[in-house]
C-alpha cells in the first residue's frame, strides 16, 4: 500500500492492529506459561486503542479475563458480546453494585460498606480483597483486610475469589528492592489470609513490568496494562529485561494515529506562524496544515518539538499545536500533496514517530500519550497493514 493511498475517509482517525493485539497477548503467555490467567487491562479505552476491538483482540490471542475500571466497561463488553471473567480494578458505586451479579464482574473490595450494600440487595458475587502493599492507593492494611474476608465469608452469597496488591515503582527503576519487598508483604498477607481459613484461589500482582521482568512470580493471575498495546512500560524496564536475559521479548505497537493534509501553503521569509508569533521562519517555507490539536489530545506542550511523518519523511511542527490545527515544514518534502496521509504516531515508509519520542517531546510517558487521544477519533480495526473486514468503523469512548 503507498504511503498516499486513502484507507480512511476521515480528516483524523486511528489505526489498532488488531494481530499486533493478539500477538502481544501470546507473547505475554509464552512468558508466564500456560497455567497462569492472563487478565489484559482495557480501561481508558482500552489506553485509547478502542474498548470493543482491542477486547476482542485480546481475547483472540489466549487473554483468559478482562480487567475494567468502571462499571460502564462491563456494560459495554457484555453488550458486545465479549463473555470471559471481568475484575473491576476502580471502585464500585454503591448504586451500581446491583449490576455486579448480571454482569458477572467480580470486583474489587476494600470499604466494609460495600460487602453490606451486597448483602442488603441480595447479590451473589465473587469478589477480589485489596491489600495495601505500599503503593497507598486503593487497598487495605493487613488488620484491616482480615477483618473484610471474614465479613465476606460470613455473608451468604458472597465469595472471596482473590486477593490483588499493586506494585509502586517496579517500572520506574532498575532497583527492585522496594518492589521486592511489596512481593513479600503480599505474600506474607496471604499466608495469614490462609491461616485464618481463607481459601484466596486467585492471587495477583504482577503487572506488565512484573510480568516482563519476574514472570515466575505470576501467581495464578497477572493484570498486563501497557504491554498488551505494545508498549514498553519504561526504558529502565527494558534495561532491566535486557540484564535478566530477556532482551528479544519483541512487544508489537498496535496504535497508529493519522490525519490528512487540509492545506498547502507558501509563506515569506520572517512570517510569524501560528498563535503567539512563536515561531518566525528564516526563508521562504512550505507549510502543511492538518486538521488535528490538542482536543484530539495532541499536546500543546509539542508546540515547536514534535515532527509528524508525511510520504515517509519528517515535518516539523512549526508553531503553537492549536485546538484543532497543526502546522508542519513540508519544504524539503517537495511531492506533499493536499489530503496527503499525516502520521502522528507510528510508522510510515521507513521511519517512525514512537510514543515514547512524543512522551519525550511533552514531557510525559507513553501511557499518557495513547489513552488522551480524543474519544471522538475514529478507532479503525486493521489486521497487519491492511483495514480489517468492515474494520472503517467508528469506535468511540464516551465523552
Amino acid at each position: 500500500m503507498s504511503m498516499t493511498q486513502k484507507t480512511s475517509r476521515h480528516a483524523v482517525w486511528c489505526e489498532v492492529d488488531a494481530d499486533a493485539l493478539a500477538e502481544n497477548m501470546r507473547t505475554f503467555r509464552r512468558l508466564v506459561g500456560p497455567d497462569v490467567r492472563l487478565a489484559p487491562a482495557v480501561k481508558g479505552g482500552a489506553y485509547g486503542h478502542g474498548l470493543i476491538p482491542a477486547s476482542r483482540a485480546f481475547v483472540a490471542g489466549g487473554a483468559d479475563w478482562l480487567c475494567i475500571h468502571e462499571i460502564d466497561e462491563g456494560r459495554r463488553l457484555r453488550a458486545a458480546g465479549i463473555d470471559v471473567p471481568l475484575h473491576q480494578v476502580g471502585p464500585t458505586l454503591l448504586d451500581d453494585l446491583a449490576e455486579v451479579e448480571r454482569l458477572a464482574v467480580q470486583p474489587v473490595v476494600y470499604n466494609p460498606e460495600t460487602v453490606e450494600r451486597l448483602v442488603s440487595l441480595g447479590v451473589r458475587a465473587k469478589l477480589h480483597l485489596k491489600l495495601e502493599t505500599g503503593n497507598h492507593r486503593q487497598g487495605l492494611e493487613l488488620p484491616a483486610a482480615l477483618a473484610l474476608a471474614e465479613t465476606i465469608r460470613q455473608a451468604p452469597g458472597l465469595e472471596l475469589a482473590g486477593v490483588s496488591s499493586h506494585f509502586a515503582n517496579i517500572e520506574d527503576t532498575t532497583d527492585h528492592r522496594y518492589a521486592r519487598q511489596q512481593l513479600a508483604r503480599f505474600e506474607e498477607g496471604v499466608a495469614a489470609l490462609r491461616a485464618a481459613g481463607h481459601a484466596v484461589p486467585i492471587r495477583h500482582l504482577s503487572n506488565s513490568a512484573a510480568a516482563l521482568l519476574w514472570p515466575d512470580q505470576g501467581f495464578e493471575m497477572v493484570r498486563i496494562g501497557v504491554g498488551g498495546y505494545g508498549l514498553w512500560p519504561s526504558k529502565e524496564t527494558r534495561v532491566a529485561a535486557a540484564l535478566a536475559g530477556r532482551g528479544r521479548i519483541e512487544l508489537r505497537p498496535a496504535l497508529t494515529w493519522k490525519a490528512r493534509v487540509a492545506q498547502i501553503k507558501t509563506v515569506p521569509e520572517g512570517a510569524f506562524v501560528g498563535y503567539g508569533c512563536t515561531f518566525m521562519t528564516t526563508h521562504q517555507t512550505r507549510l502543511a496544515i492538518v486538521p488535528v490539536g490538542y482536543y484530539d489530545g495532541y499536546d500543546r506542550a509539542l508546540s515547536n518539538l514534535a515532527h509528524v511523518l508525511i510520504r515517509g519523511r519528517r515535518a516539523p511542527v512549526r508553531g503553537r499545536v492549536c485546538m484543532n490545527i497543526i502546522m508542519v515544514d513540508v519544504t524539503d518534502i517537495a511531492d506533499a500533496a493536499l489530503e496527503d496521509e499525516v502520521v502522528l504516531l507510528g510508522a510510515q515508509g521507513d521511519d517512525r514517530i514512537s510514543a515514547e519520542q512524543l512522551a519525550g517531546w511533552a514531557g510525559t510517558i507513553n501511557y499518557e500519550v495513547v489513552t488522551r487521544i480524543g474519544g471522538h477519533v475514529p478507532r479503525v480495526v486493521v489486521r497487519g497493514a491492511a483495514p480489517a473486514p468492515g474494520g472503517d468503523r467508528l469506535y468511540r469512548r464516551p465523552r
